[in-house]
């Protein structure tokens, strides 16, 4: 189990490894960042994408939270944090290709399908169920197609569609349509199965994933 005293331990090694041998990088990348590649992905610690896809420093943009969601364009109070995120590598970053990455095992996924966290407290799971409730019409629709939602079929069809449902999300925000629309801005579906390590990508006009 690795505990933060570990951490420093790896840190130490970074600073006289990779940080040193990779110097002239670093000291390019003090004056600013310019990473064509967004990827939105999950919190989960066994899904990293600077591993997944083997990067080096400044080379993806990446914002991770619960399940790999993107919520629909909204104007409402409150602090948007996957928005503005989205909005400043789009608009001031000028991203060519958002990434959304889910994987095999989500747990936000698993409570999405069983509906585990319905009626919590905030502090209690209310968070999470508030979150997650961007999937109650796919959870439904999988649900309804699986008379056992406690098998792995069903599981990964609800991670599925937890890919499809933020990509839907993010043609909701007028500055990603218009960069779509002119062919400045490509949106991408990606699964990373945990099991086996295998990548699958999303199929643009079918919206089948097949391995990478």
């Amino acid at each position: 189990m690795t505990h933060f005293a570990d951490m420093i331990e790896g840190y130490r090694r970074f600073r006289n490894g990779g940080w040193a041998e990779q110097r002239e990088r670093w000291e390019q990348l003090a004056e600013g960042q310019s990473p064509k590649v967004m990827i939105i992905a999950c919190s989960d610690s066994r899904s990293e994408p600077s591993q997944i896809f083997d990067t080096n420093p400044g080379e993806i943009f990446v914002v991770r939270n619960v399940a790999a969601l993107v919520p629909p364009f909204e104007t409402n109070p409150g602090r948007h944090g996957v928005s503005a995120a989205l909005e400043f590598a789009v608009q001031f970053l000028k991203v060519e290709e958002i990434v959304v990455m889910g994987h095999g095992m989500c747990g936000g996924c698993h409570a999405a399908l069983h509906r585990s966290m319905e009626g919590a407290e905030p502090g209690r799971g209310g968070f999470i169920a508030d979150w997650i409730a961007m999937l109650d019409d796919a959870s439904a629709e999988v649900r309804s197609k699986h008379a056992d939602i406690d098998n792995r079929e069903a599981g990964r069809a609800m991670e599925l569609a937890a890919v499809r449902v933020s990509l839907d999300n993010l043609m909701t925000f007028p500055c990603i349509q218009e960069k779509v629309r002119r062919g400045r801005l490509k949106l991408r579906g990606a699964f990373f199965a945990i099991s086996d390590g295998v990548l699958h990508v999303m199929d643009e006009a079918t919206g089948d994933f097949s391995p990478a």
